[in-house]
């Protein structure tokens, strides 16, 4: 019976590179036996003198580790998949390399690299040739730029135009307290080039947008998406897609998190993921959602770690795979993505070939608080409601937000019903009443008053900007967040 045998890095030298084997055996020993005998420099790798399994190696049938199964009598079938192993310190056998001018200091630095066959004094040449632009310089771009950076890549671009805010701090690691309300491309400059000074950082203090974003992306060989918003998300993969370039794609909400290679050149694209937007506000922020600190993180260096497998032509990239995580689980998921023939930016007929206006495409505007006016919900500033709170007058305030949003900080004698709610306990709520509806910068409020007007509330308003508003305008004393 021919079983599947997955052989990690450290030991493919003894396999003759091959990173999987098709071996036979009834039993983890037999086929262990199978594949000493096919390779016998691989014994003393695997076991001991007295032909034990050796402590620092580990074999799973699938995803069971065999010490608590039978161990070596463990049965197997034919569609079982075995896997070795070993614990990792570091190093590998090196690989005859390329005469590349580096200095001592550069070879020192990428050291670890070097010694790696699939890397090299010619690998490492293709990082420091290679020109990389980050969209963003938030939760995913800290990472992706440090490691980035870190591992040598010769030209690295940034476009952001935002300053650094203490609410970034839980995760944005490139930033530290002292930088708040500086420029992050200055400061992203100046820690990235503290990592490495032996590459070129660029920075595009800018908006991305239709009307450049061709001319940024032409100068560059793989861009990197570390956005969070719908508009731009599209504009990255519409250009990319125009210019033949890679778009190494994630994305981040609470616990969970995506990654993928989208390269119509050999695969789907974005579009082919998700044709159109969601309609506004039905996809939470992580400035309405929340995201854990770590996960950024994560998802950022999964980014890194594509980036260079592009560059280096090395291993199997995510093109054609959507790679889900779950931090709360600990688990990753694959799903296979197919190139959609229809699609309307790559597709055999395409129709779309030119960037454009993103933000009217997704249904949206750049300040949410004015696309709640222009729909024509009504308002009232907080300084009015302040006003009105004062003379005494009845009114009801209501609070959309989620509970843990309302833990952090609430207006006196509001009334909570967060916005998923609304329709089951609007019973709760008297059309007699005045009513001024809150949440955190106005967006799911303005969605609120929508929602109440349709169901026959006329005395409604929502208040312009939310508590953050009402925080830096009126009361100083509200946390923000």
């Amino acid at each position: 019976m021919s079983v599947k045998v997955m052989i990690p890095t450290p030991l493919r030298p003894y396999t003759d590179k091959q990173a999987a084997l098709e071996l036979e055996g009834e039993t983890v020993g037999e086929l262990l036996d199978s594949l000493i005998t096919r390779h016998p420099s691989l014994r003393k790798h695997l076991m001991t003198q007295e032909g034990k399994l050796r402590s620092f190696v580990n074999v799973y049938v699938n995803d069971e580790d065999i010490r608590y199964l039978s161990q070596d009598a463990t049965p197997i079938k034919h569609t079982d998949v075995i896997s070795i192993v070993p614990s990792i310190a570091g190093g590998s056998t090196a690989a005859v390399a390329e005469e590349i001018p580096f200095t001592h200091e550069e070879i020192k630095r990428y050291s670890r690299h070097l010694i790696m066959p699939e890397v090299g004094m010619a690998g490492q040449a293709r990082l420091r040739q290679a020109k990389v632009l980050l969209i963003g310089a938030g939760g995913l771009g800290a990472p992706l730029g440090m490691y980035l950076a870190a591992s040598g890549i010769g030209r690295l671009g940034l476009v952001d135009f935002d300053v650094v805010d203490l609410s970034n701090l839980q995760r944005q690691v490139l930033y530290s307290s002292g930088d708040v309300g500086r420029s992050k491309l200055e400061v992203a400059q100046e820690r990235l080039a503290g990592i490495n000074p032996h590459i070129r950082i660029d920075v595009h203090e800018t908006r991305l947008s239709a009307e450049n974003a061709l001319e940024l992306f032409g100068a560059y060989d793989v861009i990197a998406d570390g956005t969070d918003n719908f508009p731009t998300r599209y504009l990255v993969n519409d250009a990319c897609v125009i210019l033949g370039k890679p778009n190494v794609y994630g994305s981040i909400f609470r616990f969970e998190g995506q990654a993928s290679v989208f390269y119509a050149k050999e695969g789907p694209c974005y579009r082919c993921l998700y044709p159109e937007p969601p309609p506004p506000g039905l996809v939470p922020s992580c400035a309405e959602g929340g995201v854990l600190g770590v996960l950024p993180g994560i998802v950022g260096t999964i980014q890194a770690m594509e980036t260079i497998k592009l560059i280096l032509g090395a291993g199997d990239s995510l093109v054609g795979r959507l790679l889900l995580f779950d931090a709360l689980k600990m688990s990753f998921r694959e799903l296979k993505l197919r190139k959609n023939p229809e699609c309307v930016l790559c597709g055999k007929n395409a129709t779309s070939t030119e960037l454009i206006d993103y933000e009217q495409f997704c249904g949206i505007s750049v300040d949410e608080t004015a696309s709640a006016a222009a729909s024509n919900v009504p308002t009232i500033s907080p300084e009015d409601l302040k006003a009105r709170l004062e003379s005494d007058e009845d009114l009801l305030i209501l609070d959309v937000r989620e509970p843990v949003e309302w833990q952090i900080a609430r207006l006196d004698g509001a009334k909570l019903i967060p916005l998923g709610q609304l329709p089951q306990e609007v019973h709760q709520l008297s059309t007699a009443d005045e009513i001024v509806v809150c949440c955190k910068i106005g967006a799911r409020s303005a969605r609120a008053v929508q929602f109440l007007q349709e169901t026959g509330f006329r005395k409604v308003k929502n208040l312009a900007g939310g508590l953050d508003a009402w925080a830096q305008r009126i009361d100083s004393s509200m946390p923000r967040y």
